[in-house]
């Protein structure tokens, strides 16, 4: 098995789940911390207006005290008054009674006086204390803020002194205990919307998601099923172009580009197979036909005419099938393996001295003194110019000629012939593979018509241009190369 199976048992193979879980996770990761900073800040201000609330009530226990009025127990928060020379407390509530401060009270008297009027805020611990009653305090144990507030007895009159029950001279301190489940409440409550409102958020937003990336990619599956229906039978079949203008639309644009470049390919390569059939057909039939006779009517034959014609044919079927060994190679576009440094001119001059001309009286010459460094294989480089050469050779009157001269970085040679010359229509179609004009329909002196289209493809192999320049007399073949450095 596989070793990434059991992840793709889980992890959704479709694009628009896969859009949908990422943008539900990403959803989630942003609430979560979007929740989390709001839980913090409610409980924050939550416990600020506790705090304030407690405040309030601690100076309102405050001025009672100094009115000399002893604070009822029902109290909305925990407080506490404790005073020195006196072991019980002088007054509690808002939960303290659980905790049998009447006995003794549950905070500290005050050691030291303080202002009055100086609030004072410190964290507290609630000792456990044994009730008489059974009952235990939920504050047992834990530690609060616990704020605070004294109050000097000798400030007071002797009647409201005696009437909280303590000495002239003593000190007051009145506990007020911040409990905080005024800002858990307010947290927890925020919590629980905020929990069903992100759970409803990523549901919708994964359906959304979901819903938008199935409307986005339909364009792509009605390219899909398109492009699965272009067969060898139905090559012409096109991709319907999106008016939107987004990226689907550039991709079925590239499509049918891709797919115009594979039907052009393959009406090529038919195009090319039916002519390679044809030609050679063409020699295999001649020379089939006159070894038939031959053998039919042995007396009546001339052998040595016989033996001529087949030789001509076999070399005839010889050099088409280089030509299309050739062609396929150059098809494959194979890089030239360890290229030299090959001096056009020297080449030149070597086919000039050694081109037979012995059909007709044609006059050869090479016209350049001047080094033409390029960088190839020399044998492709002598293929080129032999096939420029051989066709001006089937069309010229009485004159080849061959120059070469260097244009800054690059190497240009030209072979002109004075023969009839290529109407300006044709100067294109010329270079295609079996290509022959009116005056060259002849097979047996014509060529194959893949000599032009082998000589520009090798030019290509070479980085270069093979094009055919206007001339008023005959035709005239320009090679440019980019020029080698020349060697020190």
């Amino acid at each position: 098995m596989n070793a990434t199976e059991p992840r793709r048992r889980w992890w959704p193979r479709s694009v628009r789940a896969r859009a949908a879980l990422a943008a539900a996770s990403t959803a989630a990761v942003v609430l979560v911390g979007i929740g989390w900073w709001m839980h913090s800040d409610v409980y924050r201000q939550g416990t600020q207006i506790t705090e304030g609330q407690a405040e309030e009530q601690l100076w309102a226990l405050v001025d009672q005290l100094n009115g000399g009025v002893v604070p009822v127990h029902r109290n909305a928060v925990p407080y506490e008054v404790v005073a020195t020379g006196r072991r019980a407390a002088v007054a509690y509530g808002g939960g303290m009674e659980a905790l049998d401060p009447g006995t003794r009270h549950v905070l500290p008297a005050p050691s030291e006086a303080r202002e009055p009027g100086t609030l004072t805020i410190v964290p507290r611990r609630i000792p456990v204390r044994d009730n008489p009653t059974g009952d235990r305090s939920d504050m047992a144990g834990r530690t609060y803020t616990v704020m605070s507030a004294d109050i000097s007895a000798d400030q007071l009159s002797s009647d409201k002194a005696a009437a909280l029950g303590v000495a002239a001279d003593a000190h007051l301190r009145v506990y007020v205990v911040v409990l905080p489940k005024t800002a858990q409440a307010m947290a927890k409550t925020t919590d629980l919307l905020l929990l069903r409102a992100g759970l409803v958020s990523l549901v919708l937003i994964a359906a959304v998601t979901y819903f938008a990336v199935r409307i986005a990619l339909r364009p792509v599956e009605a390219i899909r099923v398109l492009t699965a229906s272009v067969t060898a039978s139905h090559p012409r079949e096109r991709v319907t172009v999106p008016a939107t203008g987004h990226e689907i639309t550039a991709l079925a644009t590239t499509i049918n580009t891709t797919l115009q470049r594979l039907d052009n390919a393959a009406a090529q390569q038919r195009r090319f197979v039916a002519d390679a059939a044809h030609e050679l057909r063409s020699p295999l039939t001649t020379l089939l036909a006159s070894l038939e006779v031959a053998l039919a009517y042995p007396e009546r034959t001339d052998w040595p005419a016989a033996a001529t014609t087949a030789a001509r044919q076999t070399r005839r079927l010889q050099a088409l099938a280089e030509d299309l060994l050739l062609l396929a190679r150059l098809d494959t576009r194979t890089p030239t393996t360890r290229p030299e440094t090959v001096d056009l001119t020297a080449l030149a001059s070597q086919l000039t001295e050694q081109y037979p001309l012995t059909e007709r009286p044609l006059t050869l010459t090479c016209d350049s003194t001047v080094p033409a460094p390029v960088h190839g294989n020399p044998d492709e480089y002598e293929r080129l110019l032999r096939n420029l050469v051989d066709n001006a050779a089937r069309h010229a009157v009485h004159r080849i000629q061959i120059t070469i001269r260097n244009e800054d970085d690059w190497i240009v040679l030209t072979v002109h012939d004075d023969g009839p010359g290529v109407p300006t229509e044709d100067a294109e179609r010329i270079f295609e593979r079996f290509v022959r004009l009116d005056d060259a329909r002849s097979r047996d002196h014509g060529g194959t018509g893949l000599g032009l289209a082998i000589a520009r493809d090798l030019a290509h192999r070479h980085r270069g241009t093979l094009t055919l320049t206007p001339r008023t007399l005959g035709a005239c073949f320009q090679l440019r190369l980019p020029r080698a450095p020349t060697p020190a």
